[in-house]
């Protein structure tokens, strides 16, 4: 055996020290989750957490979506304990529970798409297309769950065309999600629109053996009683969320600036 450092020993001790307060882990060894994630994922959670209740949640978070240790950190960083289940919905009124309580789990407040490199003055549409190109961290920080239907997705009503922003399927609520994103404030009649959206879903998607679609709006800032407002008599699933991005680059840099792809494509030559 191996790993036996001075330092990996203060570790070990200060990790049982650590957990063994938690009824959870004490009460249930052999099952317990910190035994199933790897020791440089347990050294990071005890080290950057003080409570036992949100290093538990990073411990079952880490084992049911098998996060590297890459993953973890910017998780506890960005703050997905105190962020998840925590926007406004209508969930409880307009969904069945259990249904209803899975549902809210799913959503975050606000969503962190510290990922992405914006200019100032970015619009829907071009944050909607950079949330795409590097769509594997925008699952992420969606959640666990989420499959990506597309872009722009384009549903035909009485002969006129709409496009909703971005339609996922949550594999594990077996429902469609509609994500309508707005870089203002939120306003009353996004609801409406959104709500329109996810009834449309409804009757031309959504099959016997789907759940209720829902609605995500995800805007850069929102007014909580305007937005209980806005939902108290909306008849579809829908939960409303800000987003955060701090990775702005000003706009006379943006173009000076080259792309990922040009990047790549410079490293590649490199080595030709």
């Amino acid at each position: 055996m191996k790993g036996f450092s001075e330092t990996n020993l203060k570790y070990m001790k200060k990790w049982v020290l650590y957990w063994k307060t938690s009824p959870q882990v004490v009460d249930d060894l052999e099952n317990a989750p910190i035994f199933q994630i790897p020791w440089g994922h347990n050294r990071e959670i005890i080290t950057k957490i003080k409570s036992l209740n949100k290093a538990l949640f990073y411990v079952q978070k880490t084992l049911v979506n098998n996060w590297s240790r890459n993953v973890l950190l910017p998780q506890i960083e960005s703050g997905l304990f105190e962020r998840q289940g925590q926007a406004i919905s209508n969930f409880d009124k307009q969904l069945p529970a259990p249904h209803s309580d899975l549902a809210k789990q799913l959503l975050k407040d606000p969503y962190s798409f510290d990922f992405l490199t914006m200019h100032e003055k970015y619009n829907e549409r071009e944050l909607e297309k950079s949330l795409v190109a590097d769509i594997t961290n925008f699952l992420l920080e969606l959640g666990e769950g989420f499959s990506y239907v597309g872009k722009q997705y384009k549903l035909t009503i009485d002969s006129e065309n709409f496009y909703i922003d971005l339609l996922f399927y949550h594999v594990k609520l077996h429902s469609y999600v509609v994500v309508e994103l707005k870089t203002g404030k939120f306003k009353p009649e996004y609801a409406g629109k959104l709500n329109f959206y996810v009834s449309a879903v409804d009757g031309i998607l959504k099959t016997q053996q789907d759940n209720p679609t829902i609605g995500i709006l995800i805007c850069k800032e929102k007014s909580r009683t305007i937005v209980e407002y806005a939902l108290k008599d909306i008849t579809k699933p829908i939960g409303v969320s800000e987003y955060v991005l701090t990775k702005q680059l000003p706009p006379k840099y943006k173009d000076t600036l080259p792309s990922i792809e040009q990047i790549e494509r410079g490293i590649g030559d490199g080595y030709e």
